[in-house]
C-alpha cells in the first residue's frame, strides 16, 4: 500500500505491479480486462455502451468526460460491455440540455466501474509502447484495496487472443428493426427517424451490433432482420434476405469463426450480397481464407484516416478494433480497398467476383464523422444489381 494517496478510493492494477491511483466513480468492486485507450473528444456514452468493447477496460485520452452528462438516446446497446472506464478529471455538472442524469449515476446503475484522477497521458504511452496490458480496475468507497490479491488477477487473465466475445453480446433470439437515423426537426424535438417502406430485406448477424449501425441500414432502404451470432446458414436462407450484413463485435475472430466461418461460406456460395464491418470484416476475412492477428495497441478514437485504394480518397473514420485482417494472406480473387494511414494495416477488403466486401472501421459515425456513410448506399445498389440479375435469369 506504500505510496497510496489518502484521499484514494479507486486503483488502477497492471499486470506487470504498475499501480495507479485515484477516486472511484460509479459501481464499488473489482473488474478485470483488457486496458486500452481511446482519443475520441466526444461520444463517451456510445463509446461505454458499444458491445465491442466487451472484456476491456476504456481510459479516455481526452481529459474532460461528463460534461455533457448522460441520457437514453445515446446508448448503442441496452447492456454495458465495457469492465470499466479511467478518465483524467473528476465529473462536472453537465452543460447539455439533453442530459437526464449525471455520468456518475449512469455508471452507478449500469454496474461500470470508473477511476478518476488517473495521469491517462503516462498510461497512455505505457499502452503505446508496450501494447495493451492486462488489468484490474477496482473502487471501494473505504480505500480499502488488496494491492497483491489485485497483481494476481491482472496476471491470471487470460487476455483477448482466443476468446470469443460474440456470445456474450450478441442478441438471444431474432428481432425486428425499424428506427432510422437521428434527426432534428425544426420547431420539434429532436429524435430517431421512422424510415419510409423499405424496398430490400437485410439480415444482420449479430455479433454485438451497434444500433446506429442498424438505424443506418434501415435509413437506407431496408428492412433489417436481426439474428444471433450462432444463426445457421439455413435459418439465414429461411427469411429469404436480400443481402447479409455482418455486424461489429468483441473478442479474437478467430475464436468467434469457427462457428460464423461456415455460415458465411454459405452464404457466399449462394450470392447474397455480403456487407461487413469490424468484427464482421475480420469474419468475412476468414471466410474467403484469410488469417487475423491481435494488433499491438489496436485502433479506438474518430479520427483515423483511412485511404480507398481505387479512388485515393481519404476518409477520417471511426474505429474500435484490437485485431486485424493479414493482407498478405487473402486469396488471389480477393483485393485490399482501404488501408490505415496511420500504420498500414488493412481497413477494407472486396471479392473479385462475388457480390461481398467489408472495412474494418465503423462508418455509422457513432461517434465519430460521417465520412464513410455512403458505404450504406454502396451496399443497397449491390442488392439492387443482385435482385436485377435474379430478375433477368
Amino acid at each position: 500500500m506504500s505510496g497510496k494517496p489518502k484521499d484514494a478510493t479507486g486503483v488502477v492494477v497492471l499486470a506487470d505491479g504498475s499501480v495507479f491511483w485515484g477516486r472511484g466513480l460509479g459501481a464499488d468492486g473489482v473488474a478485470t480486462g483488457e486496458l486500452c485507450f481511446n482519443t475520441s473528444m466526444t461520444g463517451y456514452q456510445e463509446i461505454m455502451t458499444d458491445p465491442s468493447y466487451a472484456g476491456q477496460i476504456i481510459t479516455f485520452t481526452f481529459p474532460h468526460i461528463g460534461n455533457i452528462g448522460c441520457n437514453s438516446q445515446d446508448i448503442e446497446a441496452q447492456k454495458v460491455a465495457a469492465r470499466g472506464v479511467v478518465l483524467r478529471e473528476a465529473i462536472t455538472s453537465p452543460s447539455s440540455w439533453r442530459a437526464e442524469t449525471y455520468l456518475e449515476d449512469w455508471l452507478e446503475r449500469n454496474n461500470l466501474i470508473g477511476i478518476s484522477g488517473i495521469d491517462t497521458r503516462a498510461l497512455t504511452i505505457r499502452i503505446r509502447d508496450l501494447g495493451a496490458p492486462n488489468a484490474v480496475i477496482a473502487h471501494n468507497r473505504e480505500g480499502v484495496f488488496d494491492i497483491e490479491s489485485l497483481i494476481a488477477k491482472a496476471k491470471e487473465w487470460p487476455g483477448l487472443e482466443g476468446m470469443d466475445l460474440a456470445l456474450e453480446v450478441t442478441c438471444a433470439k431474432a428481432y425486428e428493426w425499424t428506427e432510422g437515423l437521428w434527426k432534428w426537426f425544426p420547431k420539434k424535438n429532436a429524435s430517431y427517424t421512422k424510415p419510409s417502406t423499405a424496398k430490400y430485406h437485410v439480415v444482420a448477424i449479430d455479433y454485438g451490433a451497434k444500433r446506429n449501425i442498424l438505424r443506418c441500414l434501415a435509413s437506407a432502404g431496408c428492412r433489417v432482420t436481426v439474428v444471433p451470432a450462432q444463426a445457421t446458414a439455413d435459418e439465414i436462407f429461411a427469411l429469404k434476405p436480400d443481402g447479409v450484413f455482418l455486424s461489429n463485435g468483441p473478442g479474437d475472430p478467430a475464436a468467434t469463426g469457427v462457428y460464423a466461418v461456415p455460415v458465411i461460406r454459405a452464404i457466399l456460395e449462394k450470392g447474397i450480397p455480403i456487407f461487413g464491418i469490424c468484427l464482421g470484416h475480420q469474419m468475412l476475412g476468414l471466410a474467403f481464407g484469410a488469417k487475423t492477428a491481435k494488433l499491438p495497441r489496436g485502433h479506438r478514437g474518430a479520427n483515423h484516416p483511412v485511404k480507398d485504394l481505387k479512388t485515393g480518397k481519404v476518409d477520417i473514420t471511426s474505429q474500435n478494433h484490437g485485431f486485424h485482417v493479414l493482407p498478405e494472406t487473402l486469396p488471389p480473387d480477393v483485393e485490399v480497398t482501404h488501408v490505415s494511414l496511420f500504420d498500414g494495416s488493412n481497413e477494407g477488403i472486396r471479392s473479385k467476383d462475388k457480390p461481398a466486401f467489408s472495412v474494418q472501421y465503423h462508418p455509422e459515425a457513432s461517434p465519430g464523422p460521417h465520412d464513410s456513410h455512403y458505404l450504406f448506399k454502396k451496399f443497397v445498389e449491390m442488392i439492387e444489381a443482385y435482385k436485377a440479375s435474379r430478375r433477368a435469369a
